[in-house]
């Protein structure tokens, strides 16, 4: 692997990242920096957790100078996102006298006209709040040298695909644009073809969702029973900080005030809190003044803190896609992390379909723990269970309905008529839940 110095990086850089430990750069690092340096544009698919932003911040850094202008645009899909690149740019540019500013909705837009006033030449922002400011001119982009959309496939999940078309619009014809993201959507693609110069396409482990570096972890339980088994798990964390993924605002506010009124030491980030709260919660996060983040996905790309050891859903996210960005919030750069999932019999389903795409082997926790899953008989029925627990530990065959008989209409089977994961999953030899191919 190259040395940060043999790409070409500028010696004032250099000791911004000597002083942060940076030695190496990650495989999307090495990969993107001579490209952009170069004057490319570039298309990069990496992961959580792998080093994108020094990836895109560093050529930034080389190329723009102080006092020049605004010269770099950086979009993220959130607020804590924003917050986080901001905070690692300002680490990089220690040295180099050049500044940046944080745009996003929520902080008072007169903080906001008195930095940019100040001087800055890298603008991080959230799509909504940065048309604000085009619209009011307190933003130009026309000496625009670098645009950044990281994390694109979220902000397009957000609803902002306008808005970054708007943008586009506004920056210059001549400049170099690099986008970012875990997935590789068309409505992506076609973004890419409109706005870009025949774009180098970067792809680590594009297809590797495997979270390699993370021990997964299931239990499957009954969802009154989940609070009891979330604090055993964070009780049994010794090494570091706990992140707890909860679905939506509600069940966010009820596990945090559980886990208060156990004495444990607790910030929460959700919808309703007010900017001012959530930016306090994440402070006293990352400062490690609080051991445990109760939090929703809003917050999910936008934790950088490498003291996390645990990571907890106490629900099962929706989309596989959201699993992964949920655990890659531990092991972070290559470090060992822990993520547990607690499944309610409700959830069983849409855990097996996530669980499908993890390529590690799966601890099943109720084999540990000697606890038997009694799904009730209303559930099997309403979900064809996609034979998800039949294994010959039962009967020798799928003990809840073989191929699952089409199961519903979202675990409906496939054109034959069979359940997608029953028959072809029953009776999986010696493992627990007949889950061979996985688990």
């Amino acid at each position: 692997m190259k040395k940060f110095e043999e790409l070409g990086i500028k010696k004032s850089i250099l000791d911004g990242l000597k002083d942060m430990n940076f030695q190496e750069p990650f495989p999307i690092q090495a990969a993107a920096i001579p490209v952009l340096l170069s004057g490319q544009d570039v298309i990069g698919q990496a992961h959580t957790g792998t080093g994108k932003t020094a990836a895109f911040s560093l050529p930034i850094l080389q190329n723009i100078v102080p006092k020049g202008g605004i010269q770099a645009l950086i979009l993220a899909p959130t607020r804590e996102l924003a917050v986080q690149i901001s905070g690692e740019i300002n680490k990089f540019a220690k040295y180099t006298g050049i500044r940046n500013v944080t745009i996003y909705g929520g902080q008072s837009i007169n903080v906001q006209f008195n930095d940019l006033d100040r001087g800055v030449e890298i603008v991080v922002a959230t799509p909504g709040r940065l048309i604000d400011h085009l619209k009011r001119g307190s933003i130009e982009l026309n000496d625009i040298k670098f645009v950044i959309l990281d994390e694109a496939d979220t902000m397009l999940d957000m609803g902002f695909i306008d808005d970054i078309k708007f943008i586009l619009d506004l920056a210059p014809e001549r400049k170099i644009t690099a986008l970012f993201s875990a997935t590789m959507p068309a409505e992506i693609l076609r973004l890419a073809e409109k706005y870009m110069r025949h774009p180098q396409q970067i792809f680590i482990d594009a297809d590797d969702l495997s979270g390699e570096g993370i021990d997964q972890a299931f239990l499957i339980i009954k969802d009154r029973e989940k609070t009891d088994y979330l604090m055993k798990f964070i009780k049994e964390n010794k090494t570091g900080q706990t992140i707890v993924f909860c679905s939506t605002k509600d069940r966010t506010r009820r596990v945090s005030h559980e886990l208060t009124k156990a004495n444990f030491n607790v910030v929460t980030i959700q919808g309703d809190l007010s900017q001012f709260r959530r930016d306090k919660s994440m402070f006293l996060f990352k400062k490690g003044k609080a051991d445990i983040l109760v939090a929703t996905d809003v917050a999910a790309r936008g934790i950088d803190v490498p003291e996390v050891a645990l990571v907890i859903n106490y629900d099962v996210p929706n989309q596989d896609m959201v699993y992964f960005h949920r655990i890659g919030r531990t092991a972070r750069a290559g470090a060992k992390g822990r993520a547990i999932t607690l499944v309610s019999y409700s959830s069983v389903g849409d855990f097996r379909a996530i669980a499908r795409q993890t390529k590690v082997q799966m601890t099943d926790l109720n084999k540990e723990l000697g606890i038997e899953v009694k799904i009730p008989d209303t559930l099997k029925r309403e979900t064809g269970h996609r034979g998800f627990v039949g294994s010959r530990r039962y009967t020798g065959r799928s003990r809840y309905g073989g191929g699952g008989g089409g199961g519903g209409r979202r675990y409906g089977g496939r054109s034959e008529g069979r359940s997608e994961h029953g028959e072809r999953h029953s009776g999986g030899g010696k493992h627990y839940y007949g889950l061979r191919s996985r688990w």
